[in-house]
């Protein structure tokens, strides 16, 4: 683990550099296979950078509602560089809803859209295994197999190996003119990004050690991912029927 990069006197934190790398190359690679799905590449990096800024203002914005004390003492608080002063669900809920304006003003059609955010969306998704295993964060339960790894203090699962392994194969899948299990329907690709990354994440909690578990050992994202497959599966359906009606 490598939480902290040392280059002379300069520390920097090596996750967050990680994350911000992983949004540079997700846009990026978006950009670039924008065409096959009909989508401007231009309209979709001011949709994704639109996003980000909404997404960062809100989750700060939505932290300060949660905890006013802290900011009417320190108004400038609200600019503080720290990212655990964010809340992650209000930042997600602006972004969301900055995309969809913007969309909507642009004209641009919903599903070729997402479809065209997937390839970026899975290469973050492994750019993100790798900040975990750079903080230790999203670390593994104890284990006694030749492969686990030291880590807090115990032997445990290399669960950030896992997911990094386990999303660089989502990445092949859905990767545009080669993915597996694609139709040229708009939306299949999304879909199929998300039942897959549904699926990845059920099989990874099973060896995740720091899972909030529910009554009787549930686990909440096990159950979370149960939802968001079931829905996925179900859209995937109704978007293949449709093709073939047609």
């Amino acid at each position: 683990m490598l939480p902290i990069l040392q280059i002379g006197p300069l520390a920097i934190q090596l996750p967050g550099l990680i994350i911000l790398a992983g949004i540079w190359a997700g846009l990026s690679l978006a950009e670039r296979k924008a065409f096959r799905y009909g989508v401007n590449a231009n309209d979709l990096y001011n949709l994704v950078f639109t996003a980000l800024i909404a997404g960062i203002v809100g989750a700060r914005l939505f932290f300060a509602l949660r905890y006013p004390a802290a900011f009417i003492s320190s108004p400038l608080s609200l600019l503080s560089l720290n990212p655990g002063l964010l809340d992650l669900w209000g930042g997600f809920a602006a972004g969301f809803i900055a995309a969809l304006i913007y969309g909507q003003r642009k004209a641009l059609p919903f599903w070729a859209t997402m479809d065209a955010l997937t390839p970026g969306l899975a290469l973050f998704a492994v750019a993100l295994g790798l900040a975990h295993l750079a903080s230790g964060s999203a670390f593994g339960a104890p284990s006694d197999l030749p492969w686990a790894v030291e880590l807090w203090g115990a032997r445990r699962h290399p669960a950030q190996i896992y997911e990094i392994v386990g999303a660089a194969l989502v990445l092949l899948a859905i990767w545009p003119g080669r993915g597996i299990l694609l139709s040229d329907q708009p939306g299949t690709t999304f879909l199929t990004f998300l039942a897959l990354t549904a699926a990845l994440r059920i099989f990874l909690e099973a060896f995740r050690g720091d899972s909030t578990l529910l009554l009787n050992g549930l686990r909440s994202a096990q159950i979370a991912a149960w939802l968001v497959l079931a829905i996925s599966l179900w859209a995937l359906g109704k978007r293949r029927g449709e093709a073939f009606r047609l």
